[in-house]
């Protein structure tokens, strides 16, 4: 069995390369959460053969630059597997550490992709940012750091949990009213969502803003301080108004549904649970494919 992991800032996936494991675990490493132990117990409990790594963790605010970063994860990553392989942003697969495997799941779910469909642009949305990534004969055509694809539009920081609403919208309509939206991080978009009915509160998988629970009422809340209201003056509808706001800012599916244009939706062709580990299941296939 071959084993993808991708590890960000605020979750680790793990993927095998036959879909049959499909694991996220809230593993924030801006805190002491205990990746090489995490890891440790995962070679001993699935023992995979080879294992394929992506890493887009290493610009946590822990470390002090993306080097020390890389290291941190990397040293994990071998202490608990004996044959483990880094994937880069050229798409090569590596062991030594090298800047060019930093933040590169994107290159593993868009090299997937341009095998299958070939000439496409394909959108990740992720808990906290979203790629866009063009693909052409099965060649993604992004830049290749973080740095890049962020001045060129093809890394946009929202996501559909972890952003913070102040970040998405500055402005919010009440019938014939318009009220400015406050800087403080009061909600994120997983309380538009589950006010919204689209996420239940076992897919709210990152911290709440304020520590509290992950029920409907707390994300109405949390929602409510973002126009500095609270329940008792905010009415359902202007609850509502503001997660609506904030789901139409992003969502892939309203963005390319124009003529011409056809929509696959990752759920539906690989399934719902590897969709939500998909950089993890692709580097397992790349490097399944590249031992055989």
């Amino acid at each position: 069995m071959i084993l993808g992991i991708d590890i960000g800032g605020a979750n680790t996936k793990i993927a095998s390369d036959n879909g049959k494991i499909v694991e996220l675990h809230y593993i924030p490493l801006w805190k002491d959460t205990g990746l090489p132990e995490f890891l440790l117990e995962m070679a001993g409990r699935l023992r995979p053969e080879k294992v394929g790594v992506v890493i887009t963790g290493e610009l946590a605010d822990s470390f002090p630059d993306k080097d020390a970063g890389l290291s941190y994860i990397m040293d994990a990553v071998n202490n608990a597997f004996t044959d483990a392989f880094f994937l880069d942003n050229s798409g090569i697969f590596t062991k030594e550490k090298t800047r060019s495997i930093s933040a590169a799941n994107w290159m593993g779910s868009a090299l997937l992709i341009g095998k299958e469909f070939r000439d496409c642009i394909f959108l990740d949305i992720g808990s906290t940012t979203t790629d866009i990534i063009p693909v052409k004969n099965g060649i993604p055509l992004a830049g290749k750091t973080d740095f890049e694809r962020l001045k060129n539009g093809e890394l946009v920081y929202s996501g559909a949990l972890r952003t913070n609403v102040a970040a998405i919208i500055k402005s919010v309509r009440f019938g014939d009213s318009t009220s400015r939206i406050s800087s403080e991080s009061f909600a994120i978009t997983a309380d538009a969502y589950t006010v919204l009915g689209l996420i239940k509160p076992q897919d709210y998988t990152c911290d709440t803003p304020d520590g509290a629970g992950k029920s409907v009422h707390d994300a109405k809340r949390r929602l409510a301080r973002v126009v500095c209201a609270d329940l008792t003056e905010i009415k359902e509808e202007e609850l509502l108004s503001i997660a609506r706001r904030v789901m139409g800012e992003f969502l892939a599916k309203n963005a390319v549904n124009w003529p011409g244009y056809e929509i696959i939706l990752i759920s539906k062709e690989y399934g719902m649970e590897i969709s939500t580990v998909f950089p993890a299941y692709a580097v397992a296939r790349l490097l399944k494919d590249k031992i055989i």
